[in-house]
């Protein structure tokens, strides 16, 4: 199937091909969800996404290298060896790590302004240092260029049916809904991180503070503040996935069930904590397969139906460049 995707992505340098299925081959190993979705999408869009997800997967495990006995110095020095790899990248349009040079590439075929590429970088590096956000104010700053870039990455491999920076507010909300859902579920293994993620005003409407969330990590014990408090956080989730969803029907109609699936998906894991008793503290919760298998089936059939409707024509989308590799060749 990696074959098949580049080639109809038009990517025929072997060593950037390479590169696009080492992006394709972490998205399938850590991003199950958003990998089954992507599946949906036309097969010539698929790299692109692929890219996307390796660079931001390479970015956070750096950050997140708590496994090795690597400090913050040198997390922050390979963090600024990936920034500077970048730019000269994004300045060059290739480059000689893999994961940058598919990203490059990608960033060069859908004209994907640099700097959602360096507020990524910028909420990345604070992930070094800072380890919990004052208010929903705070955080929603940091999410900005750790989640809601990444819609507006996602925007122009998508298309849109309206003019880009119409639909660009509902990708950024779209972005940090999925981040917000993932801090919702996530709460004890960010405690494992040293980092609590929802807002401290949030938790503390409710008297919890990060060494009621440590006690009850450590005991296994649950208790009444920390539920209400995660429900709260649940219910602020849902409200930005509200103010996301209308921009689903501004985007590309052969899009719109690859999204779909991932907004219903990531929906489902806020349905799975409530159904575990919002113990986030103590376990991971997660969707089942039967029911993946079930949205997917159910994306599959629209995808049909829209690509039956209309021709793969992508109505915004700014048109992939030619591989360079083949530019000029005969």
């Amino acid at each position: 199937m990696t074959r098949r995707e580049l080639d109809a992505a038009g990517i025929t340098d072997p060593s950037l091909r390479g590169a696009y299925a080492l992006c394709r081959a972490l998205n399938a190993h850590h991003g199950k969800t958003y990998f089954l979705a992507t599946r949906l999408l036309p097969v010539d869009r698929r790299p692109a996404v692929h890219a996307l997800y390796g660079f931001a997967r390479w970015a956070d495990d750096i950050v997140d290298d708590f496994d090795s006995d690597t400090g913050v110095l040198e997390r922050s020095h390979r963090l600024q060896e990936l920034t500077g790899s970048l730019a000269a990248a994004l300045a060059r349009g290739t480059g000689t790590e893999p994961v940058v040079r598919a990203l490059a590439d990608t960033a060069s075929r859908y004209a994907i302004p640099t700097r959602h590429f360096t507020d990524f970088l910028d909420s990345m590096r604070a992930d070094l240092t800072v380890s919990s956000y004052p208010t929903v104010g705070d955080l929603r700053r940091y999410m900005h260029g750790s989640a809601a870039v990444i819609g507006l990455q996602m925007l122009p491999v998508l298309g849109t049916v309206v003019p880009r920076e119409e639909a660009a507010p509902y990708a950024a909300a779209l972005g940090e809904a999925f981040q917000l859902t993932n801090f919702v579920r996530d709460v004890g293994e960010d405690l494992d991180r040293g980092r609590i993620y929802l807002p401290l005003d949030l938790l503390g409407a409710y008297g919890v503070d990060r060494d009621l969330l440590l006690w009850s990590r450590a005991t296994g014990r649950s208790d009444s503040r920390i539920t209400e408090a995660l429900k709260a956080a649940e219910a602020l989730t849902r409200r930005v996935y509200e103010q996301a969803e209308p921009g689903i029907d501004l985007l590309d109609p052969v899009a719109r069930p690859c999204i779909r699936m991932a907004f219903t998906l990531y929906g489902d894991i806020l349905n799975a904590v409530a159904r575990g008793g919002y113990a986030s503290v103590h376990r991971r919760s997660s969707v089942t397969r039967g029911r993946r298998a079930r949205v997917a089936t159910a994306g599959l059939c629209r995808t049909a139906a829209a690509r039956l409707r209309r021709p793969g024509r992508r109505p915004s989308a700014s048109r992939p460049a030619p591989d360079r590799a083949t530019e000029g060749s005969v």
